[in-house]
């Protein structure tokens, strides 16, 4: 999720944390709690730091071992325990159980976006993305809102969000069996399909879906529960030639291999040597793909320049790659 729903979620688990005798007796306890579900529903991404180095670290680590199993014990443990460094009279088990809670609510909600996090690592290094929620739900977001809305006038913060976290697991159930009746319409219509990667949008009922099938890949989206297919793709497996070998050397490359459940590539031979690209099939917007990864190589198959992440148009994109003579000169 955004993180402005996880900042609201921190504060509604701070809420729901009065329902616990512990906590609601003593207000020390209780602020204590409250900054380990705000600290806690952050914790997570504090891995978005890694944007500063570059695109490839970033995509490659972003919701991987921060998301993880371990992290589940490691930043709740960390939180807590500097939370109590300062408020030593603050129920420190219970501290720790609600902080633990915001993590892990943190993770589990993730998984549920088109993104995904590495949520069974270190079991398994598969990207798990159900494909239900938005990464910004208006309606998880405003019941929230609603939620400190009601405790900021008084009402009793725990019964408050106790009824909030009960509407929106049945949100939740609701936004599950819908995606499942959009594989079973993709199915119908496309009965070879093997894969449907769902992006749900912020219309209730609008989907992009990017299909597999054995030999084609389908990009399309669902609006009122009719499906268009926008695009279609011969699917061609990458072959295992020099060029490629070399291509996939690059660390924009592999972090997007890394990270890219279906996407189309091509090889061009150009001045320079070899350009080769990756595109990634989920994100078609105004019907360009702006999810990528490039790399030029030499004649002798040497890196010369690449990059990955999102570019909105291919002139954009040719300044981020840099073809200047300096720079040819500089790789030689």
């Amino acid at each position: 999720m955004d993180t402005g729903t996880h900042v609201v979620m921190g504060l509604g688990l701070g809420g729901l944390a009065m329902l616990d005798p512990a906590v609601s007796a003593d207000p020390i306890t209780a602020h204590a709690v409250l900054l380990g579900t705000l600290v806690g529903s952050q914790a997570p991404d504090f891995d978005t730091i890694l944007k500063l180095r570059n695109n490839a670290v970033y995509i490659r680590n972003h919701r991987g071992i921060t998301h993880s199993v371990p992290a589940l014990f490691i930043w709740p443990a960390l939180v807590s325990l500097i939370i109590y460094m300062f408020v030593p009279s603050a129920n420190g088990l219970h501290l720790w159980l609600w902080t633990s809670l915001a993590v892990f609510l943190h993770v589990f909600v993730d998984i549920f976006n088109a993104y995904g996090t590495q949520a069974l690592y270190p079991f398994s290094k598969k990207w798990v993305a159900l494909g239900v929620i938005s990464i910004f739900d208006p309606f998880i977001f405003f019941i929230h809102i609603a939620g400190l809305l009601f405790w900021y006038v008084g009402f009793d913060p725990g019964n408050a969000f106790a009824a909030v976290y009960i509407i929106m697991a049945g949100y939740y159930l609701l936004r599950i069996w819908n995606r499942y009746r959009i594989a079973q319409i993709v199915r119908r219509n496309i009965p070879e399909t093997i894969e449907v990667i769902a992006s749900p949008t912020l219309k209730w009922s609008q989907y992009h879906l990017a299909i597999k099938t054995k030999h084609q890949f389908f990009v399309a989206n669902i609006k009122q529960g009719r499906l268009k297919v926008l695009d279609t793709f011969d699917r061609v497996e990458v072959p295992e030639t020099d060029v490629i070998h070399a291509a996939k050397k690059d660390k924009n490359i592999s972090a997007f291999l890394s990270f890219s459940p279906v996407y189309r590539w091509e090889v061009e031979k150009n001045n320079h040597g070899h350009e080769v690209r990756f595109i990634d099939l989920r994100y078609r917007s105004k019907g360009h793909y702006p999810f990528v990864a490039l790399v030029q190589l030499d004649e002798d198959l040497e890196i010369i320049t690449s990059y990955t992440g999102w570019v909105y148009s291919e002139d954009r994109l040719r300044k981020k790659m840099d073809f200047t003579p300096s720079k040819l000169l500089k790789n030689e």
